[in-house]
């Protein structure tokens, strides 16, 4: 089903660290109904302000590049703020920071594709700070809704994720360890789990 060359424009090499894919899969009678769900799936997966409703575990808000809570769909260059159970970094100023660096609409080998990748990024108020992440910016989530005849897939693939303990407060780089380690381990696996089926609902 999946095409490695369309993979390949999406999808980082893993590198460094580890890596999670988390994948949710509906299959249609007609194309039309697949095309139904694709076009619903990716409303959802560019109104980051309505994750929540499907991840159930933290809280994501659209803040645009000027660093101001934005109520709209995604857009290349958008920060993504994640608000995760128990607490944030000084430099984060209490939440995880990404930044959207790319979105892909791709219609390619008999596939409709969409992709949003987003990296850990400074605050959008400290434009020359520390990341304030608990990953270093190695790491990439690549979020994807995926239509391939009758078969539709939302996926989340996280890739180069290494805890990030070398900026920051004490205080700061100890949590990142300890978050990090949990994510590495995966812990952060229901969540996307959780958040893909959410973008695939009825």
């Amino acid at each position: 089903m999946k095409d490695e060359n369309v993979d390949s424009k999406i999808i980082p090499p893993q590198v460094v660290g580890s890596a999670i894919d988390a994948i949710e899969k509906r299959i249609f009678k007609t194309e039309a109904e697949a095309q139904v769900l694709f076009d619903k799936a990716s409303k959802r997966l560019l109104s980051i302000n309505e994750w929540e409703k499907y991840a159930g575990i933290s809280s994501f808000q659209l803040i645009d590049a000027h660093g101001i809570r934005a109520d709209r769909t995604a857009e290349t260059g958008d920060f993504i703020r994640i608000d995760i159970p128990g607490p944030g970094t000084h430099v984060g100023m209490g939440y995880d920071w990404v930044r959207i660096e790319d979105i892909k609409l791709l219609s390619e080998d008999e596939q409709q594709v969409l992709s949003v990748i987003v990296r850990p990024c400074n605050h959008p108020m400290d434009k020359d700070g520390p990341t304030a992440h608990f990953f270093k910016d190695t790491a990439t989530s690549t979020f994807v809704i995926r239509k391939f005849g009758l078969v539709v897939t939302a996926e989340e693939h996280g890739r180069n994720e290494v805890p990030n303990t070398d900026q920051g407060s004490f205080l700061d780089k100890s949590r990142n360890f300890f978050v990090g380690i949990a994510a590495k381990i995966g812990l952060s696996y229901p969540q996307w789990k959780s958040l893909v089926k959410g973008l695939l609902a009825d």
